[in-house]
């Protein structure tokens, strides 16, 4: 159960020096932490608190100051190179998707929370990858692949709901996870993001086990090499699993190559890690990347010289409070919309394409 109101107030006041003046900013902060220690730890990483610390700690010689917050640099702002990515900067919303960023915008919409009472997931939880479900869930739902006997392919499923949630919607779903004699398989494994049969899928919350085990059918998959006979799917999806395949360039590949399995007209949405901080710099390690705007711009450009449409690039970051914040190892659950890996601050980014 989460703390109490009283506690949720109590805690804005003495750790942070704030008042609230409404219960709906006392409910949206007491929501997923079930004791007063896992309020502190997210209280202290509010911007309240960081000015609180940043006053109290101005007059200590060579004091580490905390990350300021983001702020939209100036390279968010301009065209893409290419004439033929189509382009737009305005507050992104779920009712319209298009290839966007994650924002706190869009998870306080009804859509939002409609969806997320679908995916049987809180909906005033700030984590991005919340958003990322939802997100994809939209996409697909607006342009009507969530039907009864359409066929869906997930790559990198591993515990997450939408297996569930779309056989229960009747369509018929081919999901995957890395084989198991892959290097990082272990590694999400341990993190609880890697899946190696059918019974983990299955959420009984979410669907009835016959429908589940009808309609949902399992098999390892390298997304560096997806299996030939993956073909001839109404849609496909990944949520931040094209980021730990070797390099940017296998990431960008991937996503043309998830194309491949869909039928003329088929849809694909895929999100992963973007780069809100640098758009030369970035991170290009063995099991993770970061992709810069250059990057998801020439992907983009790519798909539409192989003759695929892809909706609008939309890089508005957000302009709420909860945007600004950015979450610092140890990452805390709530809110974890924008967090800085290795000096890089970064959030989701989503791609919609369909397949001509």
């Amino acid at each position: 159960m989460p703390v109490s109101k009283e506690v949720a107030a109590w805690g804005l006041r003495m750790l942070v020096g704030f008042e609230p003046t409404d219960d709906s900013v006392i409910e949206f902060h007491r929501q997923g932490y079930n004791t007063l220690e896992e309020l502190r730890t997210s209280f202290l990483r509010t911007p309240q608190a960081r000015v609180l610390f940043e006053t109290a700690t101005s007059d200590i010689p060579d004091h580490p100051k905390p990350k300021k917050p983001y702020s939209i640099p100036p390279f968010l702002l301009r065209r893409p190179p290419f004439p033929d990515v189509p382009w737009l900067f305005e507050e992104p919303t779920l009712s319209k998707t298009v290839s966007q960023l994650c924002t706190s915008e869009q998870m306080a919409t009804p859509e939002h929370h409609d969806i997320c009472r679908r995916l049987g997931l809180g909906p005033l939880d700030q984590k991005r990858k919340i958003w990322e479900f939802v997100y994809i869930l939209a996409a697909l739902e607006q342009r009507g692949k969530l039907q009864p006997g359409m066929r869906g392919l997930g790559f990198g499923t591993g515990h997450e709901p939408l297996p569930s949630v779309f056989a229960n919607m009747g369509a018929h779903i081919v999901a995957t996870d890395a084989p198991a004699d892959l290097n990082f398989s272990d590694a999400w494994a341990q993190s609880n993001q890697w899946t190696n049969g059918l019974a983990e899928l299955w959420m009984e919350s979410l669907v009835p086990r016959e429908a589940f085990f009808e309609r949902v059918q399992f098999r390892p998959a390298d997304m560096n090499a997806i299996p030939a006979e993956l073909r001839d799917f109404d849609f496909c999806w990944s949520a931040c699993c094209l980021e730990h395949l070797g390099s940017i360039r296998h990431g960008l590949d991937f996503i043309r190559n998830s194309l491949a399995t869909l039928k003329p007209g088929g849809v694909a949405v895929h999100t992963t890690e973007f780069n809100l901080q640098s758009n030369t710099d970035t991170i290009e390690w063995a099991n993770l990347c970061l992709f810069r705007k250059q990057d998801i711009e020439l992907v983009i450009h790519e798909l539409i010289q192989d003759g695929h449409d892809v909706e609008p690039l939309n890089l508005w970051p957000g302009a709420m409070p909860v945007d600004e914040h950015i979450d610092l190892p140890p990452y805390q659950d709530h809110p974890h919309l924008k967090l800085e890996i290795a000096n890089y601050v970064t959030t989701s980014i989503g791609i919609i394409v369909t397949k001509r």
